[in-house]
């Protein structure tokens, strides 16, 4: 507990500090807006009062008002990003403050990745209120949800893999402030769900205007007439009223291309907006220096030093804010006019992507997998009393230096459910150390079977996405998790609870049949069907595990299992959870104890509530 109020204090100084901050700020602004409405209204009155006198007195009494009113204008505005992100600030520290007390509903929920079929994240409430993802999400892109919803849904399998992302986590966790910053960022122009794909599309779609050659040499050909005919004028050679029509023309000729260009600048305008938050994310990557192996691929992912991925998309972002000026009727007529400006301007974004097209996705990419990162990042550094499991080695052949399958191990002690008050979770242990190998749990109704399984299959997840786990000490070989313990009806299927189990046993023999390594948590297989059906149908199935090297745990009401062990002594393992009737009061421990459960509840259950039960 010191750990956590030691970083419960880091948040709440934070907090106050910035929003110490931020009261200055708001002073300024204050003092700031003051200022401005003194100059507008001093060089109002100044004109006013001084209307007859001449030109230079006038020139004189707005220079030295509206030149102050703009510096003034330029740094309010700089004040107000800075209030911005003060308040953010505040806000994110609070946010920490209150996931520590295990209030999350300040986090997106991940609802829209719900997935009834999934291997595991159904049943283990991976996704949607209350779940794994909003415990961990701190996201503050598109991309960076993405990819942390991808992490979880589809866990790492090979050892280095996971190491590198350990590395990764390790290091970042340690970077409070670089991570504040990166969320901060993030979440002051946050984007769409959409944006990424539709960024990538712009950057896939064709060039209109560069691929034809006479459209490249019109704003050189309508720059260099317009510099001739201004000189022929000038030098009285030709009529300044032949120059206005020839300039008219240009003008008019202009308005060929305004459609097209105002289509292009509708559809990609604002969608190309969310490029400038990516560029200061991507600039405060490049600065980050970077010592784990994953950290730097990242960093070579978006650019070396003389193509920064920053400096590039500040680039776009300034030719797209030089086309917005055609928005001023004036000033588009007038460059319009000179240069065929508008022209000019569309067909050197489209250079712009021609050049660095096939480098966006990259970015958004390394972006994403940073934001992922952070957030798992986060979760490390809000439970200093976490481990990184240890990753157990391949075997490898001694003659042919080949790896074999690797041997399954899942050993843990004090294991605990991350998403359970700290204070009340009990922690159990697990030990698997071969191939093939069940434990098989029996025991009394809310005695805690369920819980087990899910804080089990919860950290082996952690551990396959290189997280730290909620445990003592863990050490695992990774196999593909697969799990069955929410398995319900599907009405528009017309598909019985039954067919539905049934289904995923045979998705799992399937998958096994096919040679692939799974660790298997089921809760009370075969539901439902009777119980000489149920019984006859579990044994061969657990037989039919161990035939096909399989690993796993499965809870069960049926003591019967428990005999299984007298077929498998080496390769089974009875543990279970008991409920303790004392002095006509049910308790429980939610300890898990070797051997079969001896006491059972429902019928006790029953009486205490009234429903008579028959002796």
């Amino acid at each position: 507990m010191d750990a956590i109020d030691k970083i419960s204090a880091i948040y709440r100084n934070t907090a106050e500090e910035a929003r110490q901050k931020l009261n200055k700020i708001q002073q300024k602004i204050y003092r700031i807006g003051t200022l401005r409405l003194l100059l507008f209204v001093a060089g109002g009155t100044g004109n006013i009062y001084f209307r007859g006198e001449s030109w230079s007195t006038l020139a004189g009494i707005a220079l030295v008002t509206l030149l102050p009113f703009l510096l003034l204008v330029k740094c309010h505005n700089r004040l107000f990003h800075r209030k911005d992100y003060l308040e953010k600030k505040i806000e994110i520290n609070e946010q920490e403050l209150a996931a520590l007390n295990y209030d999350t509903s300040a986090f997106d929920d991940g609802e829209a990745y719900i997935d009834p079929t999934h291997l595991y994240t159904y049943d283990l409430d991976v996704f949607g209120p209350h779940s794994l993802f909003q415990y961990i999400n701190r996201t503050c892109t598109q991309p960076g949800k993405h990819r942390l919803a991808s992490w979880l849904g589809k866990h790492l399998e090979e050892k280095e893999e996971i190491i590198r992302r350990q590395e990764a986590v390790g290091e970042l966790a340690a970077e409070l402030g670089f991570r504040q910053r990166f969320r901060i960022l993030g979440l002051l122009h946050q984007g769409k769900a959409a944006d990424e794909t539709e960024l990538c599309q712009w950057a896939e779609s064709p060039s209109i205007f560069r691929t034809r050659k006479p459209l490249r040499l019109l704003p050189p050909l309508v720059t260099g007439t317009n510099i001739i005919c201004l000189g022929l004028a000038i030098a009285g050679i030709l009529p300044a009223s032949v120059y206005g029509i020839i300039w008219t023309c240009f003008v008019i000729a202009g308005f060929g291309f305004t459609g097209k260009i105002t289509k292009m600048q509708a559809i990609y305008g604002k969608k190309l907006q969310i490029l400038s938050t990516y560029a200061g994310l991507l600039r405060l990557m490049e600065k980050q220096p970077a010592q784990a192996a994953l950290l730097k691929e990242i960093k070579l992912q978006i650019g070396r030093e003389k193509r920064k991925a920053s400096h590039s998309i500040s680039q776009l972002n300034k030719l797209m804010d030089e086309l917005d000026q055609r928005n001023n009727v004036f000033m588009y007529v007038i460059l319009n006019g000179l240069f065929f400006w508008e022209l000019r301007q569309i067909m050197r974004i489209e250079a712009w992507k021609e050049q660095y097209a096939a480098e966006l996705p990259g970015w958004l990419d390394a972006i994403g997998q940073m934001d992922a990162l952070n957030s798992l990042a986060t979760f490390a550094y809000n439970h200093p009393d976490y481990v990184y499991p240890a990753i157990c080695q391949e075997k490898t052949d001694a003659t042919t230096h080949k790896s074999s399958p690797s041997p399954f191990r899942l050993r843990a002690q004090a294991l605990g459910h991350p998403l359970m008050n700290r204070d009340r979770c009990v922690r159990n242990d697990i030990d698997m150390a071969k191939r093939p190998f069940f434990i098989i749990i029996t025991g009394a109704n809310m005695a805690g079977k369920s819980t087990y399984l899910r804080t089990v299959g919860i950290n082996y997840l952690l551990a396959c996405i290189g997280a730290p786990v909620c445990a003592r000490q863990m050490e695992i070989c990774p196999a593909r998790l697969i799990t069955s313990l929410r398995t319900s009806d599907s009405l528009n299927d017309n598909e019985s609870y039954f067919f539905a189990e049934l289904k995923r046993l045979k998705l799992i023999i399937d998958k096994l049949q096919a040679g692939e390594e799974l660790f298997i948590i089921l809760d009370e297989i075969l539901k439902g069907t009777n119980s000489m059906d149920k019984q006859k149908g579990s044994f061969a199935l657990i037989k039919q595990f161990m035939t096909l090297q399989a690993n796993g745990i499965i809870a069960t009401h049926d003591l019967l299992l428990g005999t299984l062990i007298e077929l498998f002594p080496d390769n089974i393992r009875n543990y279970c959870f008991e409920a303790d009737i004392t002095d006509n009061e049910l308790t429980f421990s939610y300890r898990l104890r070797p051997g079969i459960a001896q006491n059972m509840n429902a019928c006790f259950l029953m009486k205490k509530m009234g429903i008579a039960v028959a002796d």
